[in-house]
């Protein structure tokens, strides 16, 4: 299963992006956008290290849910032995 993670752009050098999510910060290619001007403040859905796509902050926020609530509920999975 591909997850994409939402990030938040922090500065933007040609078609590199520094992007925060969560405390982490990575450098993303911006290279698949080029059609559509990202700056920073924008959010955008990063995948295997390439922004995607933009989204709200709302869309953002609405994922980071989600995926926590996901991780939430594994621990609640008991293991096996």
């Amino acid at each position: 299963m591909c997850l994409g993670i939402p990030m938040q752009v922090t500065s933007v050098d040609g078609f590199i992006a520094r992007c925060e999510a969560k405390g982490v910060n990575r450098d993303v290619s911006l290279f698949l956008m080029q059609d559509e001007p990202v700056t920073p403040g924008d959010f955008v859905m990063v995948h295997v290290g390439y922004a995607i796509q933009k989204m709200s902050p709302q869309e953002a926020r609405s994922a980071w849910e989600l995926y926590d609530e996901m991780l939430g509920l594994g621990e609640e999975v008991p293991q096996r032995a």
